[in-house]
């Protein structure tokens, strides 16, 4: 009993909302020929349908990471390309530091020239132990290739999909509405959602 009576308030509550939603509508119709300013001001920030605007910011950015991203005037998410991508590259040049240097030891082991992980004749690392580190900072350095590879083609489908979105029709003459149907049938209340265009 408490379920109908909730659900007969959150009806209720809903189609008032319509209704009033309805209503303001009616009273802002202006006269024949013009348009209101609210969709004068909507139909500014549109852009005019470019097909080639998404290929051509997908291009920019490919040329140079983050010109896309200025080309459709999110300049706020250069900053963030720019940072991926430095993180990998400081990521790659530090591993490949470690493993010349871990490698460049083995070479001297291997020589029998003294290297620097051994000190008063004692090996401070093993020679298993310098392979495993060439192995480990070889993988890290493969990662931080595959990062900067990863953060480079984001940027490209960054810029492309924002391109795409930016001519998506968001008007309010497209909505998507709850919807309640009873099926007489069965005697049970179905519900769904339901989208609109009004033209």
């Amino acid at each position: 009993m408490k379920i109908k009576h909730l659900f007969t308030a959150v009806m209720l509550i809903f189609f008032s909302f319509q209704g009033f939603s309805q209503d303001s509508l009616m009273v802002d119709t202006p006269p024949a020929g013009e348009l209101p300013a609210a969709k004068e001001e909507i139909e500014r920030d549109y852009k005019a349908y470019d097909a080639l605007a998404p290929s051509r910011a997908a291009f920019y950015s490919a040329i140079l990471p983050g010109l896309g991203q200025a080309y459709n005037g999110s300049y706020w998410k250069i900053p963030i390309a720019y940072g991926g991508l430095g993180i990998g590259v400081y990521f790659y040049i530090n591993n490949n530091k470690e493993f010349n240097r871990y490698r460049d030891a083995y070479k001297d082991r291997l020589a029998g020239r003294v290297d620097e992980f051994t000190v008063n004749g004692q090996e401070r690392v093993s020679d298993d132990g310098l392979i495993r580190a060439q192995r480990f900072y070889r993988r890290n350095k493969e990662i931080s290739i595959l990062v900067i590879a990863g953060i480079y083609a984001l940027n490209i489908i960054d810029a492309n999909v924002e391109a795409h979105l930016q001519q998506f029709n968001v008007s309010e003459e497209l909505t998507l509405l709850p919807n309640m149907n009873f099926n007489r049938f069965s005697g049970k209340t179905q519900y769904g959602l339901s989208l609109n265009y009004n033209f």
